[in-house]
């Protein structure tokens, strides 16, 4: 085997785990994919004789790769723009496999891929290498330019914000988690009757402009009114979360958030649901993943 063979093969070795983390930075399949090529040359161009940890290198190199893109993706918001039609607020770029990334997003978890959306580049990268790929921060410091210590704090403040540290939760937690999660569960079967259970009567279903067709109505009222449209929804990309300090969803197919839904229950039953899907005011939510 002649030695670009032999460099092909070693970085197939690591593709998949470089492709893990390159996903957790960036949300994106295609994206991930781009970073990981990236690092296929920038070795190819540089050889591996000199490399001792051949994995630790790649990693590095995709984790700079990545907080580059988080960094241009950043920039990019801060641009002024002219008036336009509400965009999903984590967007992402077209391309790439679908149901592939589905999958993916569903194995890593739709809501952690939505708050992780929320970190600053830094942050998001300290959490990641650290929390879920336990890279030491003597490692990560010299990729976000902080020292160890700096990038520990980096992790924390992530970690704080993706757990929800602070937030007042209601006292009635629990119910509120074991409501949400029959209610998902109902709308993912189509279980009409079931659906009926967990709402109130008079359940009102308010969603912004951004949530609804041009022209349609915004306010649901009745709970067979509202049962109806739970099963028609995306129920399959949608999965519990933190919101403002109690239980919500976030409807996120691939990992893309489009709308948050917010709750009010009284008596083990749902009486109000908001549906939130302009960006600007998805952006002033405090999400945090559920265990």
């Amino acid at each position: 085997m002649d030695e670009t063979g032999w460099l092909a093969e070693r970085f197939e070795a690591n593709r998949t785990h470089l492709r893990g983390v390159a996903y957790r930075m960036l949300g994106s399949l295609p994206e991930a994919e781009d970073a990981v090529q990236q690092a296929w040359l920038r070795l190819s161009r540089s050889g591996a004789e000199d490399i001792e940890n051949l994995g630790g290198w790649l990693t590095t190199v995709v984790a700079r790769v990545c907080l580059d893109m988080l960094r241009s993706r950043e920039s990019r918001r801060e641009e002024p723009v002219g008036e336009h039609a509400p965009e999903p607020v984590a967007g992402r770029e077209a391309g790439g496999d679908p149901e592939q990334e589905a999958a993916l997003a569903d194995s890593v978890g739709l809501a952690l891929l939505v708050v992780l959306d929320t970190l600053a580049p830094a942050e998001r990268l300290a959490f990641v290498l650290h929390d879920l790929f336990a890279m030491p921060f003597e490692e990560i410091a010299p990729i976000v330019d902080r020292s160890p210590a700096a990038a520990r704090q980096l992790a924390s403040r992530a970690r704080r914000r993706v757990q929800g540290a602070g937030a007042v939760q209601d006292p009635d937690f629990k119910r509120q988690r074991e409501v949400i999660d029959a209610f998902l569960a109902a709308s993912r079967r189509g279980d009409f009757d079931a659906l009926l259970a967990v709402l109130d009567p008079d359940v009102v279903l308010r969603m912004d402009r951004a949530a609804v067709p041009p022209g349609a109505a915004t306010e649901t009222r009745g709970a067979v009114a509202v049962a109806k449209r739970a099963v028609k929804g995306g129920a399959r990309a949608a999965q519990p979360a933190l919101v403002d300090g109690s239980v919500g969803v976030v409807v996120a197919p691939r990992g893309r958030l489009l709308m948050v839904l917010r709750f009010t229950i009284t008596g083990g039953k749902i009486v109000e649901m908001e549906a939130i899907a302009d960006p600007e005011r998805v952006r002033q939510l405090d999400l945090a993943v559920l265990d």
